[in-house]
């Protein structure tokens, strides 16, 4: 007897997608009784997200408990690279190669290289870099919340860029996803991730996403011209960019600002 398909849904959020994008998005051993329709569980990226950046966060508060800080932070970043299995970052380092590129064409092709080049090993590490010195130089309750909207607002910010930019003119998973995402679904993923990021920092979630809207331009900007549209790999550039300008914004507000409920 085969398995029961699940339902390919037509609008709105199906609640089967979470385990989709769960699948997508983590190395979460989660096992589907048949592959999930990947635009019905876009939506609920930033909702993984938001689980994603509480995992990491709670191992930063538990760490600094016990060693200091810039060690704790150093810790808990890499730990959500395990969790996530560096997808993110596997995408942004392709994207940094690919533009040593001298053609669209040309650039597409390196975007398909699994293999990394000085530039996008320099990507990825900056990003570590920065995402440690930031955490760091936040107080435990101020990175966790900070830790869950970032990486809400990152993944946030791929959905929205799926939703609007155009992709590549090639096959692949993320420029598929893209032709598949209704403008409905796309708001809907964004909403929830305004929703989770005011619900962890209050009235800091406006320049955060103000921060995550403006990496987010610039990135499809240049993908636009540097490859003629969106992919996988520079949604995950959208998510790295996004994600580290929004931890770098929380450490300017926690000098001046506290945590509306810290």
């Amino acid at each position: 007897m085969s398995a029961p398909r699940l339902p390919t849904p037509t609008s709105g959020l199906p609640a089967w997608g979470l385990l989709g994008a769960i699948q997508f998005l983590t190395r979460i051993p989660l096992r589907l009784r048949s592959a999930p329709d990947l635009a019905g569980a876009v939506p609920w990226f930033p909702v993984v997200g938001a689980m994603v950046g509480a995992a990491v966060g709670g191992v930063a508060v538990a760490m600094m408990e016990l060693v200091p800080p810039l060690v704790a932070a150093a810790v808990a970043v890499l730990f959500g690279v395990a969790v996530t299995g560096a997808f993110h970052e596997d995408g942004l380092a392709d994207t940094a190669d690919a533009m040593g590129g001298w053609s669209p064409e040309q650039r597409r092709e390196i975007l398909k290289d699994s293999r990394h080049g000085s530039y996008g090993v320099a990507a990825m590490c900056g990003s570590i870099v920065v995402r440690v010195a930031c955490v760091a130089a936040l107080g435990p309750a101020v990175a966790f919340a900070s830790l869950v909207a970032a990486h809400t607002l990152g993944r946030g910010a791929a959905v929205a860029v799926m939703g609007v930019a155009p992709p590549v003119p090639t096959e692949g998973l993320g420029a598929d996803s893209s032709r598949a995402l209704s403008p409905r679904r796309a708001a809907v993923g964004v909403t929830a991730a305004m929703v989770i990021a005011a619900l962890s920092v209050g009235w800091w979630m406006v320049p955060f996403m103000a921060a995550a809207a403006c990496g987010s331009v610039v990135v499809a900007i240049m993908a636009r011209r540097a490859f003629g549209g969106v992919s996988g790999d520079i949604l995950g550039a959208v998510e790295q960019v996004g994600e580290c300008l929004v931890l770098i914004v929380a450490t300017g507000l926690t000098l001046r600002h506290p945590l509306w409920w810290a």
